[in-house]
């Protein structure tokens, strides 16, 4: 179910995948590979999983995740509804 991140999750996410975007397009203009698309999209997934490991060790440091909003299983939901489960 889907659940809202933190304050502290979206802003240190935001600024791992800025800092790590920036220092590995600087790494490799130093090495001298030429700019390309496989480029981008090397640099693009490189820091979007740094940034998902930071919102996920801030998730962790914050005591863990919330409960999703509506979570429910299919017991609970037959009894609400008033049927038995076969």
């Amino acid at each position: 179910m889907f659940e809202l991140p933190s304050m502290w999750n979206l802003l240190l996410t935001t600024l791992a995948f800025i800092a790590v975007a920036w220092y590995l397009r600087r790494f490799l203009d130093g090495q001298g590979i030429p700019h390309s698309m496989t480029r981008g999209l090397l640099v693009f997934v490189l820091a979007s999983l740094v940034s998902w490991g930071v919102g996920e060790l801030v998730d962790k440091i914050q005591g863990g995740k919330a409960k999703p909003i509506a979570q429910t299983d299919l017991s609970t939901l037959l009894k609400t509804l008033g049927q038995t489960q076969p």
